[in-house]
């Protein structure tokens, strides 16, 4: 039986990101199992803790995006998949400018690395408050990026969530 570990309020790491639970072997198989195997039926296991959460949220939802070619790879975006299963609709900003993983970059790199976003073509980023939304945060890196582009774009406020703290 897989034992997922949930964080509690004072084991948050960053002040704006929210994370429900701590990234541990069965998480890391988890995840292996989801976003690499394609095994998209377990977008289902976290949907009622992930629709607890997000559904009293007074924000536009923002999925952190794939890049195209690895969304060709992968066949489906997780993101949207894990939110689809909890019933919260969510609006699409931001494009990822590089097919290049986080995951790939040493801790250093993924700091010191250039944006890794752009709007959306037809994006409209009002002086509302927006929620990103995400898988897991290790460094912070992906998240500061889409938010400081948001906020550059109009948005009144930007937080995050996500499934794992790294």
């Amino acid at each position: 039986m897989l034992k997922f570990e949930a964080l509690t309020l004072e084991q948050q790491k960053y002040k704006d990101i929210t994370a429900l639970y701590h990234y541990n072997e069965p998480m890391k198989d988890f995840l292996h199992r989801y976003k690499f195997l394609k095994d998209v039926v377990l977008a289902e296991v976290f949907r009622e803790q992930i629709h607890q959460y997000l559904k009293e949220q007074q924000a536009i939802i923002v999925p952190i995006p794939m890049h195209p070619e690895k969304l060709k790879e992968r066949t489906f975006a997780h993101i949207d998949e894990l939110l689809n299963a909890a019933n919260i609709p969510y609006t699409h900003l931001l494009e990822k400018k590089s097919s290049i993983t986080q995951s790939s970059k040493s801790k250093i790199e993924r700091e010191q690395s250039e944006q890794l976003f752009k709007l959306k073509a037809n994006a409209k980023v009002e002086a509302t408050h927006y929620l990103l939304i995400d898988d897991i945060v290790t460094t912070g890196t992906t998240l500061k990026h889409a938010k400081s582009l948001l906020l550059e774009a109009g948005a009144k406020k930007v937080s995050s969530f996500t499934l794992i703290q790294g």
